[in-house]
């Protein structure tokens, strides 16, 4: 549900309390059946406001009568509650070789999902393209149409600049420098569009799956490339050019000679992704290994070469992460994407580096673990970014002014 991870955003009651229907429509989100008393006693609001304020998000579609409560004598009192499918959202995890989206409610329960591989090489056009075809498969499975979708929350492989949603020089990803995605998606959807860096949608996802509450958190993905989703004070932290937590590309000791796709020599992400560690294993004698994936299947079987390959990726990731301990202080590092699948091999080098040079003050109540989502975390980072923003005061607020000018078209 989308309300277990608002406190990583800002409040969406605001400094002021609720106010309006979308003050009102917060009070809701959660999915439990209100009263208009207890609306009342929530907001200080009149009965009669109270009233005008659900008349309003009611013809926007948004709740509905519920079942009766519990009667005390005379009449059971009505209540009111969201109506979780009256809209949907699209969350897309884009990765360099991967594609997977789901559609989700408006608690955040996933309706249908799919997963192909894709190269990210072959262009925001193609693969935009590509999304939409397989978002309306997905739809017609429910046997909904694409005006349901009120937000779209999608993550990239690379750095991306917020407010814009637009890619800001990626490495990986030729020809999306500067593309204009949210714009794309509009002139296809009617929805609004959340887009952001990959790790950071799976810090969100994997962060609403934590067995316990962590305000200072540590997301890092391990795959083609490497990167990390900070969440500090309760708040995931993008930077102001939104590259905060680019540590595939901080320099290892391990790196000399070693050059990277960025042109530097020596970066973490040269020497320890799931590329590095393949083609290490094709130099000792392993032709038929080309991908992580490949590296992971021959660490199951027991190959030592390939154990101590991904230990050794494990220890130069570990010297990058006792630095970043230092910086940020965070209780729960998790590590995910396709390398993690190799389980302890991998932690057991990270451990053995951060104990043995982090301060023992900040590693010493420190879990760094498997990450819990292997594969859903992205699409439920995503789905978690467009929820908060779209139903958010603002995005209500917006919603009901493009109702006002331009009556929108029943759900489904």
């Amino acid at each position: 549900m989308i309300m277990e991870t608002d406190h990583l955003l800002p409040n969406p009651l605001g400094a002021g309390g609720p106010s309006g229907p979308s003050g009102v429509f917060q009070l809701l989100r959660d999915g439990t059946p209100k009263t208009r008393t207890e609306l009342a006693d929530r907001t200080g609001m009149a009965r009669s406001t109270i009233n005008d304020r659900l008349a309003a998000l009611t013809e926007l579609g948004l709740v509905g009568s519920a079942t009766d409560g519990a009667s005390t004598g005379g009449r059971p009192p009505r209540r009111v509650a969201l109506l979780p499918e009256s809209r949907l959202v699209l969350a897309v995890d884009l990765g360099a070789s991967h594609l997977r989206l789901a559609v989700c409610d408006l608690l955040n329960r996933q309706l249908a999902a799919a997963e192909e591989p894709v190269d990210i090489a072959a262009g925001p056009e193609q693969l935009l393209g590509r999304v939409l075809e397989r978002a309306d498969e997905l739809l017609t499975r429910i046997g909904r149409e694409r005006r349901a979708i009120m937000a779209v929350g999608i993550g990239l492989p690379g750095p991306v600049h917020f407010g814009t949603g637009r890619p800001s020089r990626p490495p990986i990803m030729p020809g999306w420098d500067g593309f204009d995605v949210p714009g794309w998606f509009r002139q296809h959807l009617s929805a609004l569009v959340l887009v952001d860096n990959d790790v950071n949608i799976m810090a969100l996802g994997e962060h609403s799956q934590l067995s316990r509450s962590a305000e200072h958190f540590l997301f890092v993905k391990v795959a083609t490339g490497i990167g990390a989703g900070i969440i500090s004070g309760g708040r995931l932290q993008r930077g102001a050019q939104g590259i905060a937590g680019d540590i595939g590309h901080v320099r290892v000791s391990s790196g000399d000679g070693i050059f990277c796709r960025c042109g530097n020599e020596g970066c973490l992400e040269a020497v320890a992704s799931g590329t590095r560690i393949a083609a290490i294993l094709r130099e000792a004698g392993h032709p038929e290994i080309s991908t992580g994936g490949d590296v992971v299947r021959l660490v199951d079987a027991g190959d030592l070469e390939a154990m101590g390959a991904v230990r050794q990726a494990g220890r130069d990731l570990g010297e990058v992460l006792a630095a970043s301990i230092s910086f940020l202080n965070p209780e729960v590092i998790a590590v995910g994407g396709r390398m993690a699948a190799a389980g302890e091999h991998l932690l057991a080098g990270v451990r053995e580096v951060v104990f043995q040079r982090a301060m023992p003050l900040a590693t010493q109540q420190l879990d760094i673990r498997q990450a819990v989502e292997h594969h859903g975390a992205g699409t439920r980072g995503a789905s978690i970014l467009a929820l908060h923003h779209a139903l958010s005061p603002a995005g209500v607020d917006a919603l009901a002014a493009a109702a006002a000018s331009s009556p929108a078209p029943a759900a489904d």
